[in-house]
């Protein structure tokens, strides 16, 4: 039965509270209409949006709502009531600011040009790249529809002389999308010449995950893995002389081996396949099992498939290191794009969000990125089929918009299809991640009245029974914070993540949960939302470091206190068996690990 106009009109006001809580940090140079779709109980609601010009001098003016069925005026929140002068918030006013344009952008591409949109077209069967477009190239080989079973690499090249007899090394890497860090290494093949702590040439294969790296197959030369294959074939080939030899020596016994026709599994019965300053021909294929690895005809290694790194990943080929590539050649790949799915959600009803029953007992917000479409669909399909199930819990993916448009189309058409996705509209970078969890206040307080905020990444897999559970053993009307808590902990002054004085000038953070897995008390997060409303809200880059920033406050004003409550089974890097989270999963484990919770078992999925 359809709900009463008022009822629905109130409905939707409330769910486009998480839109409109953030929309007055940007300071618009011009107004700017969109069409918004929000999920109702009955299907989606199309509301138009218009924002009207705001400056610094002048004084807050409204933004409009208005659509057949719903006008509302709001002007709750101003930017400009924070800090004007603190660098982090005169970047997030900036960022809603541009963001404004990318989702104007983004919502102009009507319903019919995307449904008309040509299919994306078919891929080659094979690339290469002589020698001087790769350096050209950074020594980069493009796979435009990933690998497949059956697909190869070749790499024809010479490893350089170090001056000094210093380490030489290079690698040969499968790489997934993304940039820098952020890309997952989904093969790394990496020969070092000359040894390193071992003091012997070495091979050592591995992958690595939103820049974490899992355990190494290292190939010394002096055993056989003859317990465990990979397509039949052992993982490690025999190369050295069991004895210790120097590389030049190890090199004259195979040499004389060779001549001398001896076969003695005692001997040396192949040299290390790499020499400094000679030609090889290095062909890494994708078996049934794993990736096979030959150089010069011969079997040197193979590495099994890793849960979670699969072939159609595979975005680019990258050679580095001591090495001249004279070209590069890949083939027997893939010509129809493995990312189809993203186009055709209609195949994926299942996954559609139910409709949000109010108030709920745990909602659950999940920060995500526009271009991480596969982890959302691993989250959809894995521990996310509980929440569905659930009468009592709801989960929304928190999302900024990305710099592409295209990007921002897709979000879009998925945000509408699944009725999972709050767009939050600023253009997204690591330092304002914290304006999400904002808005994750703002929607479990303010829109659906939940009883326990929990924050997430959309590669944490959550144990939803366990973690319900964990949070019923405190009392009622107890506040609490609830996570895999730090004490102490002092800020890097140098380095990647290195926070200034000006950012931060105590010696030491306020106690806090890592981010990947906390929980929050409802007063807490209204405590956030009511502090934003009246600009005395402290914003800092790390977004776990805020929340515990803004609980040490709110913990002065309570009468009880906040109760803090310590789990390492919230786990901050990885995972370990009977896990409330488990962090850094790839796509893969998220579904593995989920197989074996429904068959009772909350083990992890680690690479083998």
């Amino acid at each position: 039965m359809r709900r009463p106009p008022r009822r629905a009109a109130a409905a939707a006001a409330r769910r486009l509270r998480p839109l409109l809580l953030l929309l007055p940090f940007a300071a618009l140079l011009c107004a700017a209409t969109f069409s918004l779709h929000y999920p109702d109980r009955l299907g989606p609601t199309t509301v138009t949006v218009t924002v009207t010009a705001t400056h610094a001098e002048e004084d807050a003016r409204p933004h409009h709502l208005s659509s057949p069925r719903l006008r509302l005026e709001i002007s709750r929140l101003d930017f400009r009531a924070l800090n004007a002068t603190a660098p982090l918030h005169a970047a997030a006013a900036r960022a809603f600011r541009d963001g404004g344009r990318l989702l104007r952008d983004a919502l102009s591409v009507s319903a019919t040009a995307t449904a008309t949109a040509a299919p994306p077209p078919r891929c080659p069967s094979s690339v290469a790249r002589s020698g001087e477009a790769l350096r050209a190239a950074g020594g980069v080989l493009a796979l435009p529809c990933g690998l497949a079973l059956g697909s190869h690499v070749t790499v024809v090249a010479s490893p350089r002389r170090v001056p000094g007899g210093g380490l030489a090394q290079f690698a040969v890497d499968l790489r997934g999308a993304g940039d820098a860090e952020a890309a997952s290494t989904i093969l790394h093949f990496n020969p070092r010449l000359r040894g390193d702590w071992s003091g012997r040439p070495v091979i050592e294969l591995n992958t690595r995950f939103r820049g974490q790296w899992g355990p190494a197959q290292r190939c010394e030369g002096w055993r056989r893995s003859d317990e465990e294959t990979v397509d039949g074939l052992v993982k490690c080939e025999q190369w050295a002389w069991n004895t210790g030899g120097t590389f030049e020596e190890l090199k004259r016994m195979g040499l004389r081996n060779r001549v001398a026709g001896h076969r003695s599994r005692d001997l040396m019965d192949w040299p290390y396949p790499f020499v400094e300053g000679e030609l090889f021909i290095l062909t890494i294929s994708a078996g049934l099992e794993g990736y096979n690895v030959q150089v010069d005809g011969r079997h040197v290694a193979s590495f099994p498939y890793r849960i979670g790194f699969i072939l159609e990943d595979a975005t680019t080929v990258q050679v580095n290191g001591d090495i001249e590539v004279e070209s590069m050649v890949s083939g027997a790949l893939p010509t129809a794009h493995p990312k189809i799915v993203q186009r055709n959600l209609e195949l994926l009803a299942e996954l559609k969000a139910p409709p949000p029953e109010e108030p709920v007992e745990l909602f659950i917000g999940i920060l995500s990125a526009g271009s991480h479409f596969t982890e959302r669909m691993a989250v959809r399909r894995s521990w996310m089929s509980a929440v569905r199930n659930s009468s009592n819990t709801m989960a929304r993916f928190f999302v900024a918009l990305n710099g592409k448009r295209e990007v921002n189309e897709d979000l879009k058409k998925e945000a509408d299809f699944f009725r999972d996705i709050i767009i939050v509209p600023f253009v997204d970078s690591y330092d304002l991640v914290v304006l999400k969890t904002v808005a994750i206040c703002e929607y479990a307080a303010r829109v659906v009245s939940s009883k326990y905020i929990m924050k997430c990444d959309d590669d944490t897999f959550v144990r939803l029974d366990s973690v319900m559970a964990e949070v019923k053993k405190i009392p009622d009307d107890k506040s609490f914070y609830v996570g895999n808590m730090n004490y102490y902990h002092r800020p890097l002054r140098e380095g990647k993540w290195a926070v200034s004085y000006e950012e931060w000038p105590r010696a030491a953070y306020p106690p806090y949960a890592d981010g990947p897995g906390y929980i929050v008390s409802s007063d807490i997060a209204n405590f956030v939302v009511s502090e934003m409303e009246k600009g005395r809200l402290n914003l800092f880059k790390m977004e776990d470091v805020s929340v515990g920033m803004w609980v040490g406050q709110f913990n002065g004003t309570a009468k009880a206190g906040v109760e803090y409550v310590h789990s390492a089974r919230f786990c901050q890097f990885g995972c370990v068996d009977d896990y409330l989270t488990a962090h850094y999963q790839s796509p893969g484990q998220m579904l593995c690990l989920w197989e074996k919770l429904e068959q009772g078992r909350p083990q992890c999925c680690n690479a083998r």
